[in-house]
């Protein structure tokens, strides 16, 4: 028994210290396995979750985080802070710094971390604030270990496992694991699994992942968003509570009724001096649209947009009449306030929750969950449509939101009918870029031009800025815009933004000294003189992802050139048409007279294409920009 005793005990002596020396292990830059560092900026070491959720008002989460920077670029995985507010309370936080040979070097305690408000300057009042460290590297590589426990009671908003944080980041091991004590319904989604290595091991009341050595991934051009093809798992509670008020929602529709008897209930009061005055701007109106403009316009000459991050987690709205006293709000109290004006005058109309962005991002229709969205926009039925607006805009014209929330699913809550619906799609050809430009032609090399240029469509959001900019910027802007115009002059401007048909128009004089190369006898100039496409995607040895082309558009382009007294047309280039799955492109050149004619087309067409079109694709971009860059040849004759 004795012998027994003692084998067991060394070879509990024998895990002890084979285990501390794997741990050793992980703070030295040497030991990372060399395929995780090609192309990386930074290796996650270890990532270790573990959430234990203890009542439906009470989870604590444990973090331990090692990384391993590899240059400064990789300062950003390191991840060594955390939020909170007095519904999520910090108990534990440190962090630890280790150089290249793994000898610790700097430690960072509680005191040491720098505390600050959570949200940027444009915030006027939060509750919310972060604790982060503040470390400036001497050398690289360096490792930092950073640990924190955290108790919260909001049981409604459970982080999501998201191994991978980025491109350009290896990582060795993240373990993430959930564990419900007392039976609230976890539930839970899977998303890109498929292609890493990952174990599990799940039951009704307990979540574990455990990836490993996912290689850096490098960005592609013209890739879906990284959110549709990363790793994942969400992660909700059927029963919850979130920062005191409890709910129950298994899926969108109960998850917007918790929302609308939760947090938007008894929240829709105006003064009735507001009150009296949408019912006077809408006393002549019987059109629920015209009746809608009119509240829209009201809303946006009368309002500010404010960020303020306070009442139940910064995703209340607050009061109407706050807003309506005050004059301002964010995403939620303004889509709050402008519904509670539409119910003034009889418009019905939803609060609607969305994933706000360039890229597009859709609620996942099959899972609700609070940890989705990140805006709050409002939509008004009309028979068989939907008008959308954006109450936080102050500029943007009546049901038009752009591409910061368009062609996506949104979360429309309604009482007891509550669904995820698409918000609305821009058509290609709608997406409309329309130039007409008269350019006079000079011997010398230089010219001048009358130009006219309208947008429709998402091409009007990319454009319609530039009226409300100063006329230095607006300068800088034209001459950024036509770089390749040597010596250009921005001589007379004017802009007309049409709000009623959302289009804005350009009117431009300018003017520019050797845009055309004077060759002896000869002039050489790019008849494309205001749309010059030199875009080429970025060629890749082995094209991973697919292509995504997230919006379309049309471009329609004529110039007519006078050429210069004396001179001749020697060379004009053939005309051109190209056809394919991904678009249409065409110029046509005609010469009569001393005038030469030349007129463009270019039609990209949204899709997605498997990562073997990726050349085709490219081909495509690069004979329009060559024929974009074609040239015409004149000749004296003199």
């Amino acid at each position: 028994m004795p012998c027994i005793k003692y084998i067991s005990s060394a070879i509990f002596l024998f895990f002890v210290i084979a285990s501390f020396s794997q741990s050793e292990e992980l703070y030295k830059s040497n030991s990372i396995p060399e395929e995780l560092k090609a192309k990386a900026n930074a290796i996650v070491r270890l990532n270790d979750v573990s959430i234990d959720v203890t009542s439906i008002d009470e989870l604590s989460i444990v973090e331990k985080r090692i990384v391993t920077v590899l240059n400064e670029k990789g300062n950003s995985a390191v991840g060594a802070y955390v939020g909170y507010d007095k519904y999520r309370r910090i108990k534990k936080i440190e962090a630890k710094i280790f150089n290249e040979e793994g000898e610790e070097i700097k430690k960072f305690r509680k005191k040491d971390f720098i505390d600050r408000s959570a949200v940027d300057g444009g915030t006027l009042y939060s509750d919310s604030r972060v604790l982060l460290m503040g470390y400036t590297p001497a050398t690289y590589p360096y490792t930092v270990e950073f640990y924190c426990e955290i108790e919260s009671s909001n049981t409604a908003a459970i982080p999501t496992w998201r191994p991978i944080s980025g491109y350009y980041v290896g990582v060795q091991k993240d373990v993430y694991k959930l564990t419900d004590n007392v039976g609230l319904g976890m539930r839970f989604k899977e998303k890109n699994l498929q292609d890493y290595t990952i174990t599990k091991s799940n039951s009704p009341e307990s979540l574990s992942y455990t990836l490993e050595n996912a290689l850096p991934i490098s960005p592609e051009d013209l890739s879906p968003s990284y959110y549709n093809y990363y790793p994942q798992v969400l992660v909700a509670m059927e029963n919850f509570s979130f920062y005191g008020v409890e709910g129950k929602a298994k899926n969108w529709l109960e998850f917007g009724d918790w929302i609308n008897d939760a947090l938007l209930k008894g929240r829709n009061t105006v003064t009735e001096e507001t009150k009296q005055q949408v019912l006077e701007l809408t006393a002549n109106l019987s059109d629920p649209i015209e009746k809608a403009k009119a509240v829209f316009k009201f809303v946006q000459e009368n309002t500010r947009y404010i960020s303020v991050q306070v009442g139940i987690g910064g995703v209340q709205p607050i009061p109407a009449l706050e807003v309506d006293q005050l004059k301002y709000g964010d995403c939620k109290g303004l889509t709050n306030y402008t519904k509670s004006l539409l119910e003034v005058v009889g418009v019905t109309s939803y609060y609607c929750i969305v994933e706000a962005g360039d890229e597009i991002i859709d609620l996942e229709d099959d899972f609700a969950s609070l940890e989705q969205g990140n805006h709050i926009i409002l939509s008004i039925p009309i028979d068989d449509d939907t008008v959308w607006l954006d109450c936080t805009s102050q500029l943007h014209p009546f049901n038009f939101i752009g591409d910061f929330t368009d062609n996506r699913n949104v979360l429309v809550v309604k009482p007891n009918a509550s669904e995820i619906v698409k918000t609305k799609v821009y058509l290609d050809s709608l997406n409309h870029q329309s130039t007409e430009a008269d350019i006079k032609l000079n011997a010398n090399g230089s010219f001048t031009s009358i130009v006219s240029r309208k947008t429709k469509g998402l091409q009007y959001d990319n454009r319609f800025y530039i009226e409300r900019k100063p006329n230095d910027k607006v300068v800088e802007y034209y001459k950024y815009h036509w770089g390749y115009v040597n010596n250009l002059e921005i001589l007379k401007y004017n802009f007309n933004n049409n709000k009623v048909d959302v289009e804005f128009t350009e009117d431009l004089e300018v003017g520019a000294s050797s845009y055309a190369t004077v060759s002896g006898e000869r002039l050489l100039f790019k008849p494309n003189v205001f749309n010059q496409n030199s875009y080429v995607p970025t060629r890749y040895r082995s094209r991973k992802m697919p292509i995504d082309i997230s919006r379309g558009y049309l471009d329609e382009d004529t110039f007519k050139i006078e050429i210069p007294k004396g001179y001749e047309v020697e060379a004009l280039p053939e005309n051109m048409t190209i056809k394919n799955k991904f678009g249409e492109y065409q110029f046509q050149i005609s010469s009569s007279d001393n005038i030469i004619t030349y007129k463009r087309r270019l039609f990209i067409k949204k899709g997605q294409y498997p990562n073997t079109d990726y050349k085709d694709y490219r081909d495509f971009r690069k004979q329009i920009s060559k024929a974009d860059n074609s040239k015409i040849v004149l000749k004296s004759i003199n």
